[in-house]
């Protein structure tokens, strides 16, 4: 059965980036198994989402029914984003830590596809948890490559890890919460560290390319 797979790519590195390279094995993999499925391509450190603006703001809050033509295209790019998730089966997220978070020009596309009544709703009656997703039937996978390591559950810069939570929370927020994540530490340690790191995350890549259904 064919599968709509969204790759999106956020490293400001092209020749070398290992996160590209991660998800050319995915993409690569994916067709051998299954070659009709539909592959589409955001990549948005090559071709930059622009940041949300007041305008932005007040045509995403006011109903679509009364929306100017202005407020609609200012909104163009949002609906074009949010669309293509609609229509996926499957997000392949790759990304570099940048700062012990995301690169700017990933939370400029994530400000643009969260939005009230097309990714999420809130529902005030439960307070403590009042997000509700609204992509349903989706999958994840969330490729999070860093040049340290110690980021994981216990080690000592877990507190500064603001890539993985982060991400998770958005997914699952607009509904996602079937995310496989794979880590890919030390690559600027040394050279021995890299390749074995780049090995793991490869055979992990391929066998989830193999198995998505």
């Amino acid at each position: 059965m064919s599968k709509n797979i969204l790759i999106i790519n956020a490293s400001a590195r092209i020749k070398n980036a290992t996160s590209r390279k991660l998800t050319y094995v995915f993409e690569k993999r994916r067709k051998q198994v299954n070659p009709t499925d539909y592959f589409v391509h955001r990549d948005v450190a090559q071709y930059p989402i622009p940041h949300i603006s007041e305008q932005w703001i007040e045509s995403a809050f006011t109903s679509k029914k009364d929306r100017t033509k202005a407020q609609q295209e200012s909104l163009k790019l949002s609906d074009i984003l949010i669309t293509e998730l609609k229509r996926t089966d499957l997000v392949v997220l790759a990304t570099p830590m940048y700062n012990w978070s995301i690169p700017s020009a990933l939370k400029a596309y994530i400000d643009q596809i969260l939005r009230m009544n097309e990714t999420l709703k809130i529902n005030p009656s439960t307070p403590k948890n009042p997000y509700k997703g609204l992509l349903k039937n989706k999958k994840a996978i969330l490729i999070l490559v860093r040049g340290g390591k110690g980021y994981s559950k216990g080690d000592f810069y877990e507190h500064m890890d603001f890539q993985t939570q982060y991400l998770k929370t958005v997914f699952n927020i607009i509904g996602i919460e079937d995310l496989k994540v794979i880590t890919v530490n030390g690559l600027d340690i040394s050279t021995k560290e890299s390749k074995s790191a780049y090995n793991e995350a490869y055979k992990i890549v391929q066998n989830l390319a193999e198995s998505f259904v």
